[in-house]
């Protein structure tokens, strides 16, 4: 006896997804490095439908899921420091490296250039 059988691979007629395997579905869908038409082909789903329930979670549509909103920190802007005024005569000299050399007016400048060149 010979028989015929037929492999029928789509569902025909409307799906209904549960919350949880739409967000396993989309879980597996946005995946760094995994391609939504994949997931697609697998699952069996419609572009649309991941598209729409993406949409939905986003915006906390999707049943039991509470959208993540954005999170600000406060910042205030505020003058800046400014540096204390040197006393009459004294030279202050600040160095790219955080190190500060002071100096009298009176300074020996071949000293002074001996201790800069150190310093660099």
């Amino acid at each position: 006896m010979t028989g015929r059988m037929e492999v029928v691979r789509r569902v025909s007629g409307r799906r209904r997804w549960s919350d949880a395997e739409k967000l396993e579905i989309l879980a597996e869908a946005f995946r760094p490095g995994v391609r939504v038409c994949d997931v697609i082909a697998r699952r069996e789903v419609s572009s649309s439908l991941i598209y729409t329930w993406r949409k939905q979670l986003r915006e906390g549509t999707l049943a039991g899921v509470v959208p993540s909103l954005p999170v600000f920190a406060e910042v205030r802007v505020t003058e800046p420091a400014l540096p204390a005024p040197c006393p009459s005569g004294l030279i202050r000299i600040d160095l790219p490296d955080g190190v500060r050399v002071s100096v009298d007016a009176s300074v020996d400048e071949g000293a002074l250039a001996r201790v800069l060149s150190v310093l660099r």
